[in-house]
């Protein structure tokens, strides 16, 4: 039975990605692990760990949320994407 977490920065997705990243990972544990048995499905947990951008640094540099925003857009309350990043 796999476990897979995956960790990412709080902004980056929004519930629609999330969805689908989730529902990808799990596909793909089927087609390895389980060698494409679909009843293996049941047996995989997947779960998306979100950080604050605070406790995360990429190349020594810790994002802010406006940055996050900046960058993908920003969520709404329920995690919606309601702006579209600045191109």
């Amino acid at each position: 039975m796999p476990y897979i977490t995956i960790s990412t920065v709080r902004g980056i997705f929004d519930v629609a990605q999330k969805k689908k990243l989730l529902e990808r990972v799990t596909d793909l544990m089927v087609e390895v692990e389980g060698q494409g048995d679909p009843d293996f499905r049941r047996n995989v947990w997947v779960k998306i760990e979100e950080g604050e951008p605070a406790s995360w640094s990429l190349g020594g540099m810790m994002p802010t949320p406006d940055m996050i925003a900046g960058k993908f857009g920003a969520l709404d309350a329920g995690g919606r994407r309601v702006a579209k990043a600045k191109v």
